[in-house]
């Protein structure tokens, strides 16, 4: 049940907001009573902790299986952009900013934990697109993918919201690849800004 619970609060998080589900929402939207909510989240807050914890497992779940799938850096780079689209596409305020102005302290948890491993994944698909040469030699890996990663989050807690979120992040995506990219890697980069679904 406890699984069922962070399932269904963590849809509803992402689609109505984290300020504006209540208890009473959760329990109303699964037909079961608020007290079973309580048996297993003492409070909102601890609800929305696991939820956040639940939602990063999956968003890194679903890098590692774009990854497994060998694309090019670029390719993989757009892939996981199309995923990540589906998954917020209902929400009209980025979740992080809500998190950032409602709940700060899950929100610092959020951003310590999700730094870590986005920026591990973000330093491999560097050193592949350079290995296979879509991103140019001699750039200084560390560096851009730190560049990358804070642009990126600096636009989704900062930008109220989601759609203009996406649009900016597609914005830095291709300022991000443009910079590091060789002769093959524009190539690339076109032929994956030309497709009507980024």
């Amino acid at each position: 049940m406890k699984e069922k619970i962070i399932e269904k609060a963590t849809d509803m998080f992402l689609k109505l907001g984290f300020k504006s589900i209540t208890m009473d929402d959760i329990a109303g939207e699964m037909c079961i009573s608020k007290k079973t909510i309580y048996k297993y989240f003492i409070n909102k807050e601890v609800l929305i902790a696991e939820s956040t914890e639940t939602l990063n497992r999956t968003v890194m779940n679903i890098i590692d299986s774009i990854i497994a799938k060998n694309y090019n850096p670029i390719e993989e780079n757009f892939e996981i952009r199309r995923i990540f689209k589906g998954i917020f596409q209902s929400t009209e305020t980025s979740p992080l900013y809500q998190l950032k102005k409602h709940y700060p302290e899950i929100y610092e948890k959020v951003v310590n934990t999700e730094f870590e491993e986005c920026y591990k994944y973000l330093v491999h698909n560097v050193e592949k697109g350079i290995a296979q040469g879509y991103y140019r030699e001699g750039i200084h890996v560390e560096q851009y993918s730190r560049m990358y990663y804070m642009l990126t989050f600096a636009i989704n807690e900062n930008i109220k919201s989601e759609k203009e979120a996406r649009d900016l992040e597609l914005a830095a995506l291709e300022y991000h690849t443009r910079a590091m990219s060789t002769p093959k890697g524009l190539s690339e980069l076109e032929k994956q800004l030309s497709n009507p679904n980024i």
